[in-house]
């Protein structure tokens, strides 16, 4: 009998490849050093200690433990805006970064980040042939229809490739960053922008995506937001009818706990939430809800599902 399992589909990793590729940047994001701190500097949020000893891939190896997790996939932090850069500063940096996190060994796993200054369909290709289980994007990407249809090739590509694409909150290009005060609490953005981008980007995969993509497999972080909670308000307003319990939308835990998703398992289904803890920026929010099991890492990296749970087994 096979032996149960558990991933976690959300977690970050400050890896030393991506750490050097920030220090040696002269403008946003980068990475200064100084006295032994390492501190990030990006636009739209205020500076952030990195705490290395507890990036270290035998510190995180330890948590899947305390945790109860087999394994984990490791996005990048979508708010600080690399997706969001340049194309080609875009793309050296998220090339450092999966250097690193493909480095970690077979607990490990990498959502394969989309660069948004010209993006291609063969970047998702390359994404998936360097072993990405896959695509993520920022939530700003897909915060309108219109970006939705500057996105509409890279979607038919990540549908037609049977891999799923991982929204999480960040910004597009372009879109300019949010007002940040040194006044603000450290969560402000998390419990603002992060919360309006992720129900804007639902909005956009409910009303435009899911009709020109029928086979797209989507994770949205944090819950999306809570915006499924908003279907009645979106009928009100004169939207069609939504299918709430689409087989092919997940939405991972972190950060909420038993109020928001026993409302939201309600709407959606309980098989439709994920386990996704958001380490090491958040401590996990113990709740019933949210699995990610053998089956569901099946039904979620279609072909390289198989491959997927050979490797985590």
């Amino acid at each position: 009998m096979l032996r149960a399992m558990r991933i976690d589909v959300h977690q970050h990793i400050w890896t030393g490849p991506l750490l050097e590729r920030l220090v040696e940047r002269e403008r946003w994001p980068f990475v200064s050093r100084e006295r032994g701190v390492t501190v990030l500097h990006c636009t739209g949020e205020q500076p952030w200690v990195i705490d290395i000893a507890g990036e270290q891939p035998e510190r995180r190896e330890a948590l899947l433990e305390i945790d109860g997790v087999d394994a984990a996939v490791i996005a990048l932090s979508s708010p600080i805006g690399i997706e969001a850069l340049p194309r080609e500063e875009s793309l050296e940096l998220i090339s450092a970064h999966l250097d690193g996190v493909l480095a970690l060994g077979r607990r490990f796993a990498a959502w394969g980040p989309l660069a948004l200054d010209r993006p291609e369909p063969d970047d998702v290709d390359a994404l998936l042939a360097r072993g990405c289980v896959g695509i993520s994007v920022p939530a700003g990407a897909l915060a309108s229809p219109a970006h939705a249809i500057a996105l509409g090739p890279m979607l038919a590509r990540v549908a037609a490739c049977r891999v799923p694409l991982f929204v999480h909150p960040g910004p597009a290009p372009g879109s300019g960053p949010p007002c940040v005060s040194l006044g603000d609490p450290l969560w402000w953005p998390a419990l603002t922008h992060y919360v309006a981008q992720m129900q804007a980007a639902w909005l956009t995969f409910a009303v435009q995506i899911r009709r020109e993509h029928p086979e797209l497999t989507v994770v949205f972080a944090m819950a999306a937001g809570g915006a499924p909670l908003h279907g009645e308000r979106l009928a009100a307003r004169g939207c069609r009818p939504l299918d709430l319990r689409d087989r092919l939308v997940f939405y991972d835990t972190s950060s909420y706990g038993e109020q928001m998703l026993s409302a939201l398992s309600a709407v959606v289904g309980e098989s439709q939430l994920l386990y996704g803890s958001d380490r090491p920026v958040v401590e996990p929010a113990g709740n019933r809800h949210g699995r990610a099991d053998r089956a569901d890492a099946m039904r979620l990296f279609g072909r390289l599902g198989e491959r997927a749970v050979a490797a985590w087994a």
